[in-house]
This record gives structure tokens, C-alpha cells and sequence, in this order.
């Protein structure tokens, strides 16, 4: 089976080929015999009836500084690919819904399903296994999250929809800055801030389990750098290898049939200790880096439940 696959996702041209998820999907996709264009969600458009988008045939190398030739710019009807994938990053903002409404009208497989992407946000969907996440709150009334503060003394804090650890901050039992904080979130944003109890738990680890068409495939450690609450390898968390653990897996089951109906094929969850944090569904990290460990083929498996959803289809 030989596909024609889009990617909507930021520049190709600037990606780390060692640990971009995107790039390593586009790599497996072009070794299966498909071929593969790129666009910026900036080229997507909505004409007369049709989303549309000003895109690039790429070729994949796996090598630093020469990693893709691009051909020249066309419009594509995106309906004439057998595969579309909505790959860019956040920020969840209503540029970043928009394209998802306009995705909606491509006419062929969207990866992830665009309509549940949007009503999925990361932080969100959390919230429909209450069993399974730390304490939790989100308001932006100050008066609640004090009050959640003094229940459960040491917090993280966070703005709801940001992303790669930024706007993070632990507000210990002692501390007295919730305040300042609200009041700069709020000096530049009308969104909530999300609330969570401090899980100690942390130190060893933020857990990144991949989900694959709803099925536990694998998951990879990331510890925090010293000093660092966060875990994020964007802020110098270090990734290490990692198995799936009962509670791990106890977690993957009840949300994995809920990723399944909604057409969530490829999904990142981050769990501390034996809490859910996040679902990550937007543009999900860590593929590559669990592969090295594991030395497993998972974007195959990827690739197959892809190709699947194209058969059923047709």
C-alpha cells in the first residue's frame, strides 16, 4: 500500500532529527513506500468548499544539517491525500483550534482526529478519570485556588493551556507568591490556571507512556535536572529508559478505550508516581527516544494502525 501523507506541522527544516516524534513518523512513512508532503498550519486554508494547503514533497535522510530536500510549493486538495497528520505544536490557542475546524473539512483520515484533539486539550481530558489524577483545580478565581493551597500546602501551578514546562511553578507550603502569580497570568491572559497537589513522587521521574490506537505500547523515564521541578526535556530533564509498571498499565486501560473512540491513534500520557497528569494528544514527544532504549520498532506499529484506518475507509 502506497500512500500520499501530509504532515501539518512547524518547519521541517529546523526539527532535531534524534529526537523529533514528527520527523521519526515521516521517516517510517517514506521507508513504507509513502509519499510525503509537509506544510505549515500557516498554509492551511479554507477555499470555496475545500481545505487546501500550500505544501512541499519532502525527501527524508537521516543526517545532521542534510536531512530533507524539499520540492517546490504547491497547493494541495487535501482530500486527494490518503492521510493527513496534525503535528504542529502547541500553543493550544484559537489559531491552533481554528486549524482544526479546517481539518474537519479535508474529506480523508485526520491523525489525531481533529474534532477530539480540540475537545481533548492536554490538561482537560484528565479530568474525565477523577480515580486516576492528584488533587486538582482549575479557576481563575484566586479565591479558590488559595483555598486549595491551604488544603493541600505544596502545589504546582500552571497556566492551562501551556505547553514544554513553561509558566511552571512549585508553590511550596511556606510560600507566599500565589497571589503575584495570579496576578501575572492575568495581566496577559484571560485563560484559567490549573492547580495540582505537589507529588514528591516526581523527583524520580515524570513518566512519558506512549499509547498507540489506545493500547499501552511503551514509556520512557524523564528526571528532572537538579534544582528543576520540571521534568520537560525542553527545560533539561534527562530521558531514561523505563518499563511499564501494573499501575501503569491499570491507568492505559481505562482511558485507552476513550483515546480509541476518538480517534486519538498516537498519544502521549505523563504520569508521577502513580497519578495521571497529563493526555497529551496534541503533538506527543518521546517516540524516539523510547525506541533507542527499547530497540523497538514503534512507529511500525504506528504506522500500521495508520494504514489500517485508511483500508477501513476505503
Amino acid at each position: 500500500m502506497s500512500l500520499r501523507i501530509a504532515f501539518q506541522m512547524d518547519p521541517i527544516e529546523r526539527v532535531d532529527i534524534d529526537a523529533d516524534s514528527t520527523f521519526r513518523l515521516a521517516e517510517e512513512a517514506q521507508a513504507r513506500g509513502h509519499e510525503i508532503w509537509v506544510h505549515a498550519p500557516e498554509r492551511l486554508s479554507f477555499v470555496e468548499g475545500k481545505a487546501v494547503a500550500r505544501a512541499r514533497r519532502v525527501t527524508l535522510r537521516r543526517e545532521r544539517g542534510n536531512h530533507v530536500t524539499v520540492e517546490e510549493e504547491k497547493t494541495l486538495d487535501l482530500a486527494t491525500m490518503d492521510v493527513v497528520w496534525l503535528r504542529q505544536d502547541p500553543p493550544f490557542d484559537m489559531f491552533y483550534i481554528t486549524t482544526t475546524h479546517l481539518l474537519e473539512a479535508a474529506g480523508t483520515v485526520v491523525l489525531n482526529d481533529p474534532f477530539w484533539v480540540r475537545n481533548s486539550p492536554e490538561k482537560l481530558l484528565v479530568l474525565k478519570f477523577p480515580d486516576l489524577i492528584p488533587p486538582t483545580v482549575i479557576s481563575r478565581d484566586l479565591d479558590v485556588l488559595r483555598a486549595f493551597k491551604e488544603e493541600h500546602g505544596d502545589m504546582i501551578l500552571k497556566p492551562l493551556y501551556g505547553n514544554g514546562g513553561a509558566g511552571v511553578f512549585r508553590l511550596g507550603q511556606e510560600d507566599r507568591n500565589l497571589s503575584s502569580l495570579h496576578e501575572l497570568f492575568a495581566s496577559f491572559s484571560r485563560e484559567p490556571l490549573i492547580a495540582q497537589k505537589y507529588l514528591p513522587a516526581v523527583t524520580k521521574g515524570d513518566k512519558r507512556v506512549i499509547l498507540i490506537d489506545g493500547e499501552a505500547a511503551g514509556a520512557i523515564n524523564r528526571v528532572p535536572a537538579e534544582g528543576e521541578t520540571r521534568s520537560n526535556m525542553h527545560v533539561g530533564g534527562r530521558a531514561e529508559k523505563s518499563e511499564l509498571t501494573n499501575r501503569d498499565r491499570e491507568i492505559c486501560a481505562a482511558i485507552g478505550p476513550t483515546l480509541k473512540e476518538r480517534g486519538q491513534l498516537f498519544v502521549g500520557i505523563d504520569v508521577i508516581g502513580d497519578y495521571l497528569t497529563e493526555i497529551n494528544v496534541t503533538s506527543p514527544t518521546g517516540l524516539q527516544e523510547m525506541e533507542r532504549f527499547d530497540g523497538v520498532n514503534y512507529t511500525a506499529r504506528i504506522w500500521e494502525a495508520a494504514e489500517a484506518a485508511v483500508a477501513a475507509r476505503d
